[in-house]
């Protein structure tokens, strides 16, 4: 076995690795896609026609679930440039400090608050606003049309754990900004516009620019804080696949919410084939 792996090399090492992400993300995959393909006898859940086709996703391309498609991505759009910018924002101020504890307790509170989605932040919005009260009343005399339960609410949520990690993944990348660049770019004439725009600015695209897109694929794929907030009202690809595999919807259209399910699995693959290779080039520079 030892003889196998040295001439296996650096591959006989991620060998574990590649077996795990083939079991635990290649066959749900694959389920997923083979479902989505088929046709499911009604009166029988456990039958398949046998044959391939597309009307599962067509179906998802149209209508309703057209509908909820957009305004998933539309919501991860938004929520996404609010919270890379105020989280670049905030993680710029946070490298700027020099109190050493004050980085460290940041960096735990965003570690914590970055996974605090799901059903305690929708009950914490739900009970500090909820649907009346004096808290609420402020909102709406300045934002009319404001209510938790609409595009709006969950577009506010939304950013309370995406922030967080918009900070813990550009803040690598501002600590390896180097003051020695600055004061060099100053020594030879240029303004502090002219060190961003030609140096600072370049080195850091790529870790805000691969922010963005996680926080975009996390906004895309939330599920749990949503269906708090909104139990349906508003039209999400991810509660739109609960309720019909759920049966809420139309019994025995499990291969739909298969065929939704893998619309989300090419988006989300979409962005970590833009973001792996970003973070790859924010790390090759920041190694070095």
């Amino acid at each position: 076995m030892i003889s196998l792996v040295k001439k296996l090399g650096a591959w006989g090492a991620v060998l574990p690795l590649l077996g795990y992400c083939a079991i635990a993300l290649g066959l749900p995959i694959w389920a997923i896609l083979w479902d989505g393909l088929h046709l499911t006898n009604p009166q029988n859940t456990s039958e398949t026609t046998g044959s391939l086709t597309l009307a599962n996703l067509t179906t998802s391309w149209h209508g309703i679930y057209l509908k909820g498609l957009e305004t998933s991505l539309r919501l991860s759009l938004f929520t996404a440039i609010i919270s890379a910018l105020v989280g670049l924002f905030a993680a710029y101020a946070i490298a700027q400090s020099k109190g050493r504890y004050f980085k460290q307790a940041v960096l735990t509170a965003s570690g914590v608050l970055a996974n605090f989605g799901g059903i305690p932040l929708a009950f914490c919005f739900i009970a500090t606003i909820g649907t009346g009260g004096v808290f609420l009343s402020w909102i709406q005399s300045v934002w009319p049309s404001f209510a938790l339960d609409t595009f709006s609410g969950v577009a506010v949520v939304y950013p309370y754990f995406l922030i967080p990690l918009m900070v813990l993944t550009t803040l690598p990348a501002l600590d390896g900004l180097r003051e020695q660049w600055k004061e060099a770019s100053a020594n030879l004439g240029g303004t502090s516009w002219q060190y961003w725009r030609h140096i600072g600015g370049p080195l850091l695209f790529p870790a805000a620019l691969g922010g963005f897109v996680l926080c975009f694929g996390s906004s895309f794929a939330a599920y749990a804080t949503a269906k708090a907030l909104t139990d349906g009202t508003v039209p999400l690809v991810t509660t739109q696949i609960a309720s019909i595999l759920s049966g809420n919807v139309i019994a025995g259209e499990n291969d739909l919410g298969m065929a939704l399910a893998f619309n989300t699995v090419i988006v989300c693959g979409v962005m970590m084939a833009v973001y792996l290779p970003l973070r790859k080039r924010s790390a090759k520079w920041l190694e070095s």
